[in-house]
Formats: C-alpha cells, structure tokens, sequence
C-alpha cells in the first residue's frame, strides 16, 4: 500500500488542505514547472497545482449505520473515477451521509475522483466493502429502507418515502445493478425520461434522487 498520494488542481488541494488527511507537500505554478507538475500527477488538468497527501481515509461500512436518520448511496460497481467524484459532489453538496463502494471491481478514491468531485470527497464519509450485498443485509437490519435505481421499475422516487434511514444504490449506466444486488433491496425506483436516450449517466441520476430524498426531509 503507498504511505502518500498525489491530489491536484485548485479544489481538491484547498479541500484537502481543510480536510481530514495531512497534505505534507505542495508544488504551485510558476515557480515549479508545468512538465514537473505533469510529471508528479501524471495529468495535465492540475491548474498549477499538485499536492502529496496522505491516503484517503476510508471509514467502515458499519459507520454509517448508527446515524439518525442516514442518507446513503450505495455504488455497485462503477468503474469511472470521474462519475465517484461527480456522486460524491452531490453526496456532500446535499448534505447526506455518504457513499459505500466495493473493494472489488469499482473505482476508488484517486486523484481523478478527487478532481471530478471539486475536493468533496475530503469532508465525505467513504466505506470500501467486501460485499455490497451483504452490506445492504446489514443495513436493512440496522433500521434503513433500501432503493434499487433501475429503469424498468414503476415508482418514480418522488413516489416513494425517502424519508428516515434510507440507502439508494446505483449500479453502471451499461449494466444497471447486478441481479443479487437488486433482489436484496426493498424496492426499486426509476426516474422518468421522455427523451430518445433511455439511460441518465449515473452521477446525474444519483443527484436527482439524493435531492429529491432531501426535498422530502424538508417538508
């Protein structure tokens, strides 16, 4: 397991800076070159700035159960870094409790995710899992009522109560939710779309759903 990692570009080292982990060196255009920033964080997105943090802080999965009236979103399988890091940016923004991946097969935390979610993930609740089946068990027996995103089914998320401990799972925009995965949820919910494209990219698709889960907590 590395002892640092590489974060860049304006937001995430702010953030990072306010975060939870140690961010123990900065490089900063002009005075480090562009092609020694490239070379540090291998992207040319870094907006002349390159940060060595510490690794990220992953919490456990059972960190999220005990909270009052937990919002979660539950990542099964997606593989992009940018589409965690544009979840997780809506995950903070709103103000919800946090997002569970699994260990396997997902993308994690890296300096793309960082950049794509604007430094959200350094103030986010993240959980690595071994199973994100068994995960939902765990949270079902912990009081959370649980909704699948798939686009077959017949309830609109604003149909549905989304109040209380709830956890919303995702799966990839090709794929959809693996079937144990979608078996082990309470329910299954879909957005509604009128147009010739029949699928949101998962980051839209989760923020619609984690706003319209804090639009009801609201009223």
């Amino acid at each position: 397991m590395p002892t640092t990692e590489f974060i860049y570009g304006r937001n995430p080292v702010e953030e990072a800076e306010r975060g939870r982990r140690r961010v123990l060196r900065v490089w900063k255009a002009p005075d480090t070159p562009e092609a020694k920033l490239f070379e540090l964080c291998g992207s040319h997105d870094h907006q002349g700035i390159v940060a060595e943090v510490e690794p990220f802080p992953y919490v456990g999965g059972s960190d999220l159960l005990g909270i009052e009236d937990a919002l979660v979103v539950v990542l099964d399988q997606v593989q992009d870094p940018r589409n965690l890091g544009a979840v997780c940016r809506s995950v903070e923004a709103a103000g919800a409790t946090g997002v569970v991946i699994p260990d396997r097969r997902s993308a994690a935390v890296t300096a793309a995710t960082a950049k794509a979610s604007a430094g959200a993930v350094e103030h986010l609740k993240i959980a690595r899992v071994r199973n994100v089946s068994d995960w939902i068990t765990e949270a079902k027996d912990a009081g959370f009522w649980v909704w699948g995103a798939d686009g077959r089914a017949e309830q609109a998320p604003w149909q549905v109560d989304l109040t209380g401990k709830t956890a919303l799972v995702l799966g990839t925009e090709e794929k959809g939710l693996r079937p144990r995965v979608a078996e082990s949820c309470d329910g299954l919910i879909a957005i509604p779309q009128s147009g010739k494209v029949d699928s949101l990219n998962v980051s839209v698709a989760a923020g619609v759903m984690i706003f319209e889960a804090i639009r009801q907590r609201s009223t």
